[in-house]
């Protein structure tokens, strides 16, 4: 999948206005899954995306370890935007990323990362845990 593409489907699947903030929250997500991976996972990861798209995920040269909070955390301040918005964004991008890829790599990415990371993937939330949970309707926790 080339650049433009990838860009153009995180703005039709986040419901963002320009090619700009697309590209904008493509950059943060990729930036924050780079840093939270090994040297080596980066390195595979990059060497199936297109030229524009390997710069973020190898822009930190380190590795970082942090729950799946932390890292809508650093998505939201690296693409100027609110928790809430980080998260949905994240998703979009994730999903797109899973069409430009292999499922091979998408599936060794899950194993270096926790299982919570599965829900920008497309997992949904399970646990009240999770930073993305939202309670089912009449469930509420029984301290409420």
């Amino acid at each position: 999948m080339q650049y433009k593409e990838f860009v153009t489907k995180v703005k039709e699947n986040a419901g963002l206005e320009s090619m700009e903030e697309a590209g904008q929250i493509v950059d943060a997500v990729l930036e924050t899954l780079g840093e939270r991976l090994s040297k080596t996972m980066k390195e595979h990861l990059a060497a199936q995306l297109p030229l524009e798209l390997k710069e973020p995920v190898l822009k930190r040269t380190y590795t970082d370890r942090y729950d799946l909070e932390i890292f809508y955390d650093r998505v939201g301040a690296r693409a100027d935007t609110g928790y809430a918005h980080a998260v949905t964004k994240t998703r979009a991008v994730m999903s797109v990323l899973q069409e430009a890829i292999s499922r091979g790599e998408i599936e060794h990415i899950l194993s270096e990362l926790p299982e919570e990371y599965e829900e920008p993937f497309g997992k949904e939330p399970e646990s009240p845990v999770s930073p993305t949970f939202v309670p089912p309707r009449g469930k509420q926790a029984e301290s409420d």
